[in-house]
């Protein structure tokens, strides 16, 4: 058997495979509810093979989302919609994770394919549309067109931990098998790490040290409140790609600690502040996930441009990362681990296939002439 195709076990939880799909935000939620989008969305992925599907970035107050359109857990009529997702998940062989997020001054931002605040008022009613005023470390703008944000008093961020908490309870109500704390792409946590972001007078900025010490008490806390037979991950941004921002030797620090606090993997991707410049290219975060691997002594996920069979093979078989995550590839092709095993494997690759489509994808090679049997 393949690396890629080898079962790997975080506390109670088996993944079937290491190919894992990241967190992709949709923005099509009303009020933060899933719907029948986010089921189809997601759901292609189990029945494409995956051995994980994390459910995108998912806010945990409503002053914490990204864009009106995000999905949230702040509310237990939340609860409920997640959990017909998690339950399709793993009956289609997927384990089902959530990642929970806050977005501090990133937040009521415009939906991405739009640019802008362009809603007519008949969209704005049938998309709900929202706005409102982020909250940040500082009171400092993501970008110039951002809102201002005000800066967090510590009323305000013991709120916002106490909202974790109650997502880490929802999530766990609504059946997911993992959790993500997404701790990256200049959102809040990331925000607190980083230089660029945290220019905090208090004992939450300044050093190192201090930056780190409103991430870890979430950290700490969301640990506390997730079952201890369930895997917890968190997703950081290993560096700004900014002169002064956060660094590789910031993220090993700061993954020794997740780690110490019971985080069984650290998933390594990067940036998030404007004004970053970016190697982008194949496999551009993989040295990332091998450093934080190597050096803080935990398991990691490597992510970005990662699109064959056989790059993915050859991280794992190196040692670089002991999952490997998919995004934008597993959009363009989200049966992307059942094509990797056929390319990769010998013997019934069809048989990993749901019984609707196998017996069919099987005739169609037969009669192309790709297989004899």
């Amino acid at each position: 058997m393949t690396k890629l195709f080898e079962p790997l076990a975080f506390r109670d939880l088996t993944l079937k495979n290491r190919a894992i799909v990241a967190p992709m935000c949709q923005y099509s939620a009303r009020h933060g509810v899933a719907n029948d989008w986010h089921l189809v969305h997601l759901g292609r992925f189990a029945i494409g093979g995956f051995g994980l599907v994390i459910v995108e970035a998912t806010a945990v107050t409503p002053e914490g989302r990204i864009s009106y359109g995000d999905l949230g857990l702040w509310d237990d009529t939340q609860i409920e919609p997640l959990k017909r997702i998690a339950d399709f998940l793993r009956a289609n062989g997927a384990a089902a994770g959530i990642q929970l997020a806050h977005a501090g001054r990133k937040a009521s931002s415009p939906i991405p394919w739009r640019g802008k605040f362009n809603e007519t008022d008949d969209e704005k009613a049938a998309l709900a549309f929202e706005s409102w005023t982020p909250v940040a470390p500082s009171a400092e703008r993501h970008t110039a067109s951002s809102p201002l944000p005000t800066e967090l008093d510590t009323a305000g961020m013991a709120r916002v931990r106490d909202s974790f908490v109650a997502a880490v309870h929802r999530s766990d109500a609504a059946g997911f098998d993992m959790i993500e704390l997404h701790s990256a792409h200049g959102y809040l946590l990331n925000q607190f790490l980083s230089p660029i972001a945290n220019h905090r007078r208090d004992s939450y900025g300044g050093s190192r040290e201090n930056r780190m010490r409103f991430p870890l008490e979430i950290a700490a806390a969301v640990r506390a409140a997730w079952p201890q037979s369930k895997p917890a991950f968190a997703r950081i941004s290993t560096v700004d790609w900014i002169e002064g921002g956060v660094t590789v030797e910031d993220s090993v620090a700061y993954a020794k600690q997740l780690k110490s606090l019971g985080y069984d993997l650290i998933h390594c991707s990067s940036s998030g502040f404007d004004g970053a410049r970016i190697p982008v290219g194949p496999l551009y975060q993989v040295p990332l996930a091998e450093v934080i691997r190597s050096e803080a002594g935990v398991p990691t996920a490597a992510v970005g441009l990662i699109t064959t069979a056989t790059e993915a093979e050859s991280i794992l078989q190196s040692g670089q990362a002991d999952l490997v995550a998919l995004a934008r590839q597993a959009l363009d092709d989200p049966n992307w681990p059942l094509h990797a095993q056929r390319e990769l494997e010998r013997g019934d690759v069809y048989a990993s296939w749901p019984n609707q489509a196998g017996y069919a994808v099987r005739n169609k090679d037969r009669a192309l002439g790709l297989i004899k049997t």
